[in-house]
Order: C-alpha cells, then structure tokens, then sequence
C-alpha cells in the first residue's frame, strides 16, 4: 500500500515508470487463497497494524528494485529485513516466482559476521542505501520505517523479539518506582523487626 500522493505518470522517477518497478510492484507475496495472507503473518509476528505491514511491505519492494539496479550492496532498515526474512521463508514464491520471473536475478541474503567491520561496512552502505533511495524514487524514505544509520545500527541492534506470553514489561519509570519501593519497604520491615 502505498500512502504518498498520486502523482501524474509523467512527473513519476524514472524508477517507477520502469518494467522492472512494475513487475515488483503488481507482485502478490504468497498464495493469495489461505487463511494467514503474507501480510496478515508480518503484522502478527511483528505486532505491527497490517495498515504498517503493507507499508513495509511496500518499502520492502523498493529496496528490492534498488538492490538490482544499483550495482552495489545495499542494507535495509530492520523493517524491510523483516519483509525480506518472511518473504525468503515463502521459498516457491521467493527462489521460483519472484526472483527468476520477477527480478530477473538472485538477490540472496547476506547476514553480518557480527565483527567492527561489519559493523561499519553495513553501516556506510545502509547510509548509501537511504541516499539511492531518494535519489531513485525521488522523495526520502519514510523515517518511521527507514530510520537514520545512527539509529539503525546504533539504538535498534539492542533491541531484541521476545515471546510476549512469556515476559511480563513495565515501562522503565514504573520499574525504577517499584524497585525503589520494595528496597524502602524492606529496609523499613528491617527496622521495625
């Protein structure tokens, strides 16, 4: 879904006029006859509003038209990693359909090895990656789902997914409050007793 205002044909980027963009975009992720669409899976395992999971899904597709045409490596924000993920796990949609017909060409995933360079290798080209985004389609990408470098290799790598049946999450503030009132409570039961 896209929620930018419709521009006239003739004023759209050179990207999104191109049959590449096309064949990316009138593409359906998934089977479209089952009970849990491609769509409906990454709201629910990302807890996001399916409104924001087609907006990804979306973002998704143009990180896809940019990863063919650039000529060099790019990096998606964590949300369109997401896409990415779940799409790469509809295999006969991603290696049998989307790829050969689609693309035209393997995109494969390559994940960081985790070390300094890694680090600062993903880092530059998620920046590079923002900077062709805008420069192909001709606006800046959404901030809500490609967040700043610093942001993205800085503040969300310390985020991490969790089963939400597990854990019990208080906000950090409420935190703070109760363990500083169980510590008075007790220090206080320790004087009286």
């Amino acid at each position: 879904m896209n929620t930018r205002a419709p521009v006239s044909a003739t004023a759209l980027p050179a990207a999104l006029n191109s049959p590449l963009w096309h064949r990316i975009a009138d593409h359906t992720i998934g089977p479209g006859d089952v009970a849990l669409s491609f769509t409906a899976r990454l709201a629910r395992e990302n807890r996001w509003t399916l409104a924001y999971a087609e907006q990804v899904i979306g973002e998704y597709k143009r990180f896809c038209y940019l990863a063919i045409t650039l000529g060099h490596d790019v990096t998606p924000s964590d949300a369109v990693d997401q896409a990415w993920h779940l799409h790469l796990t509809y295999t006969r949609d991603y290696w049998q359909d989307f790829c050969p017909n689609v693309l035209r060409a393997e995109l494969h995933h390559g994940p960081t090895t985790g070390s300094a360079a890694d680090r600062n290798r993903f880092y530059h080209q998620y920046a590079a990656t923002l900077a062709a985004y805008q420069a192909a389609f001709g606006v800046a990408p959404p901030p809500d789902i490609w967040p700043n470098a610093a942001q993205r290799f800085q503040r969300d790598p310390r985020g991490v997914r969790v089963n939400l049946s597990d854990v019990t999450f208080l906000p950090r503030r409420v935190a703070l409050a109760l363990g500083l009132t169980a510590f008075i409570v007790g220090w206080l039961a320790g004087r009286i007793i």
